[in-house]
């Protein structure tokens, strides 16, 4: 098996929907990290296993300098933007979505 990973960074700016009172439903921004980790059991034509400069520029285009909230159709919660990455890179198995110092999310797929 062969494994590639990127880490970039992203501003981005979200709001959430919560069933509680939060400081969090308010608009407001972070400077995202974002790990994108990829697997394949063999390299494709290119000798790849994914174009790190693709899964740049999917992600930069979609979600940077952006507000979450008018991208996708969920509430952009870093759990929920991990897969939503992971989701929309077919070799990718596993997002880390850091949202501020400390707080991370990860989705796996099984």
């Amino acid at each position: 098996m062969y494994y590639v990973s990127k880490r970039l960074e992203i501003s981005a700016a979200h709001r959430l929907s919560l069933d509680y009172a939060s400081k969090c439903t308010a608009l407001h921004g972070h400077n995202w990290i974002i790990t994108v980790e990829c697997k394949a059991p063999a390299l494709n034509a290119n000798g790849m296993v994914e174009d790190f400069t693709h899964i740049k520029e999917k992600i930069m285009e979609k979600l940077d300098h952006k507000v979450l909230n008018d991208v996708v159709d969920f509430n952009p919660t870093a759990e929920n933007i991990a897969r939503w990455i992971a989701d929309s890179i077919p070799t990718c198995w596993r997002c880390t979505v850091q949202e501020s110092e400390g707080n991370y999310a990860t989705y796996e797929k099984e």
